[in-house]
């Protein structure tokens, strides 16, 4: 297929067959036009365990028992960790003003369990704190907040907390001066977010693609899955949004990329609009003044 590098030869059929159990393993699908992208992304690893051969390495992660570990890098490997704060914020918007208020109101006692499924760096579930913090609901109300991606290096860099210039381009000045802390370091100038708010959120990590991953976590209400569609072939995004089906209680909410749809994969999970805000819901019911893809619907949260 083409020279990787200097020592590395790579062939079509190999490359379909790492593609193949990557896809299975990970839910993230190359085609064939980027399988070279695939063959770079994994290059490192290749040399890195001294074989000169792709194959070889393919024999590694279906076969050996290293296997186990030699899996967290190729996540680290393939991750898209490209996320800002408040991304696509008409989403967490509808989270804060319509979702949230309508669960207390049902259920008043009951903690409300917000999963930002695919986390990366952790920008996403830190807006959506940031967001409950601006409204008042941390002081009111009981809520959790799970965050998981599948590569660890993203789960550490999260962990940590810091963040670059580049992590706020879609945030307010203000709210930044207001949750983060400067911090200088021989890396260049990050911010770290305040404790108080990292505190909000449990952190793990979790391979979307493997169900066993997915029960681990308690039934959720509330579901953030952006971006990682784009990347997950038919039947990888049908089996990860039938484990998250099963994962949510009723009548919870799904929301994915604006650029994300699953109308065409027969899901069962139902469009509707909130305040704007585009979400798919476990179950129809009915919400006065909201306008539905569907059916309208009521937030009721009843398991």
């Amino acid at each position: 297929m083409q020279l990787v590098s200097e020592s590395l030869y790579l062939s079509e059929s190999i490359i379909l067959l790492l593609r193949d159990l990557i896809q299975q393993q990970t839910g993230v699908y190359y085609t064939l036009e980027n399988c070279s992208l695939l063959a770079d992304k994994l290059a490192d690893r290749v040399m890195e365990h001294d074989f000169n051969s792709f194959l070889d390495y393919y024999y590694l992660l279906k076969y050996d028992t290293a296997a186990q570990t030699e899996w967290q890098h190729v996540m680290d490997a393939i991750s898209v960790q490209e996320t800002f704060f408040y991304r696509e914020f008409d989403q967490i918007a509808a989270l804060v003003d319509v979702i949230v208020p309508t669960y207390f109101d049902q259920n008043p006692s009951k903690p409300l369990r917000i999963w930002s499924a695919a986390c990366a760096t952790g920008e996403e579930p830190l807006s959506i704190a940031i967001a409950l913090q601006e409204a008042g609901w941390f002081n009111k109300m009981p809520i959790e907040i799970y965050a998981t991606d599948a590569s660890p290096a993203a789960i550490a860099n999260a962990q940590l907390g810091l963040y670059r210039e580049r992590s706020f381009r879609s945030f307010p000045q203000a709210l930044r001066d207001r949750y983060f802390e400067p911090k200088s370091d021989p890396k260049g100038d990050r911010w770290r977010i305040r404790s108080d708010i990292h505190h909000h959120i449990t952190w793990k990590r979790i391979n979307l693609a493997r169900a066993a991953d997915i029960q681990t976590m308690p039934p959720v209400q509330v579901v953030f899955c952006r971006n990682v569609f784009i990347y997950f072939s038919d039947d990888a995004i049908a089996q990860t949004t039938h484990q998250l089906f099963n994962a949510m209680t009723d009548h919870s909410y799904l929301f994915i990329g604006a650029s994300e749809s699953l109308l065409r994969l027969g899901t069962n999970f139902e469009l509707q609009q909130l305040n704007g805000a585009f979400v798919y819901v476990k179950r129809s019911c009915e919400i006065p003044g909201n306008e539905a893809t569907n059916d309208t619907c009521n937030p009721c949260f009843n398991r």
